[in-house]
This record gives C-alpha cells, structure tokens and sequence, in this order.
C-alpha cells in the first residue's frame, strides 16, 4: 500500500496535498503523510484514537499539519467540503459504515478533479477460506452465503467484499481504478516460522503475486487505487 501511495506522492512532487484519512484513528498513515509535508485531516468516530493522534502527532512535531475531525463515516458527506482533497484514504472504513456505496460517493465528491482515492476493504474469498482451514466450517459457509459476507450477527464487520465489487462502486461513483493490489496474499497462510526465518522471500513473493489474479483474488484485503476525472 505505501508503495501505491509513494508513487503517487511522487506523482505530485513538489506540492503540498490535501489529504483526508477516513477512518484514520491513532494516524498510521497521517503523520507519516504530514512528516513528509502534507496537511492531513482525519476524520474518525473514536475520541480516544484521535486523542492517540493528537499524542503522536505532537511527538512528531506535525501538530500543525494533521486536523482531527470526530465523526462517523458515514457521514462523511457532511463534515468535509466538496472537492477540497487531493488524496483520500479510506482503508478499512467500508467494512463498517451503513451503506458502502454512499461512503464511497462521498469519497468521490471530497475530491477534487484529478485526485486520488486509496481504499482498502476486507475480502469475503479469503475469510472463507480462513475460516474453513481453521475447521470452522459452519462459518465459512455463512461468509459464503450471506450477501454481505457476515459470519453471524456476533461479526465486528457489517460487510465483506468479493473480488470486484468496491471496483464496481467506485466506478459507479464516477471514479476510474488504476490499479487492484492484494494485501497479505500468503502472509496469514504460511506457518509463523516460515514467515519470520524467510520475511524477505514472503515479501518479495507477496509483492509479485499481488497483482497476479488469481492470487490477488485470495488476498486477506483488497486495495484499490482509483482517480476522479479532470
């Protein structure tokens, strides 16, 4: 994911973005970004992340740089201007909000003519599998069933998405995907040992299969990387 978004700073060099992290809580993403000189705002429902985020961007001494703004996501519509960002993030933010596709209609109109959205979403094809190679096989089949992906009512996440469905609201939002990577392809299925006695061969081997259907389709997450017409 950094990779896709420093290609786009460097995109940019030379300006200083407009960049609204939905979702963002204690600002994983935002002080990095405001470290490297962009204004950031974050909005998120939880004061005690944006009391970590204000913690965090103070000891980066990016105070200055990062807006905190509380607020659920869907209603982001509502507590951004219209065409105002040049970059929004929007990872794992999908998976929570009521309506995904009005989430991500305010997404497009926050930003402005030639920017940039990033948005990751939890996939419904890995969870099934996750759930089915745990022997938990009566809630794989309910991922699988149900049309948002649940396992149950007792699921932290009110929707899961198949491969190419956040394609489709984005483009229906008016948006054009440039690009889908797969997050974690291998990383959650190989034995912990492995993972730590060869990082550097996982990484490069999850790096050439992410974008490689059908590998990418397996991904534990989705990461879409879409634009707004100029």
């Amino acid at each position: 994911m950094w990779q896709v978004l420093s290609a786009e700073l460097t995109r940019q060099r030379g300006r200083s973005l407009t960049v609204v992290d939905a979702g963002g809580g204690t600002g994983g993403f935002a002080v990095p970004l405001a470290e490297a000189g962009h204004q950031v705002t974050v909005v998120d429902a939880s004061p005690d992340a944006l009391a970590a985020l204000a913690r965090r961007a103070a000891e980066a001494g990016v105070s200055d740089r990062i807006r905190p703004v509380q607020g659920d996501g869907d209603r982001l519509a509502d507590l951004l201007p219209t065409a105002g960002a040049d970059l929004v993030l929007c990872h794992s933010l999908l998976e929570v909000v009521d309506d995904p596709a009005e989430v991500v209609r305010a997404v497009a109109a926050i930003l402005r003519p030639g920017g940039a959205a990033s948005v990751l979403v939890a996939n419904q094809v890995a969870t099934v599998l996750a759930r089915a190679m745990a022997g938990h096989l009566d809630a794989a089949m309910a991922v699988l069933d149900d049309p948002r992906g649940r396992a149950g009512p007792a699921d932290t996440r009110r929707h899961r998405f198949p491969p190419g469905a956040v394609a489709a609201l984005l483009a229906g939002a008016g948006l054009t995907v440039e690009s889908v990577h797969g997050v974690r392809v291998l990383a959650d299925l190989v034995p912990a040992a492995v993972a730590e006695a060869e990082a550097a061969t996982l990484r490069q081997l999850e790096a050439r299969l992410a974008t490689q259907p059908p590998y990418r389709d397996i991904a534990a997450q989705q990461h879409l990387f879409a634009r707004r017409p100029r």
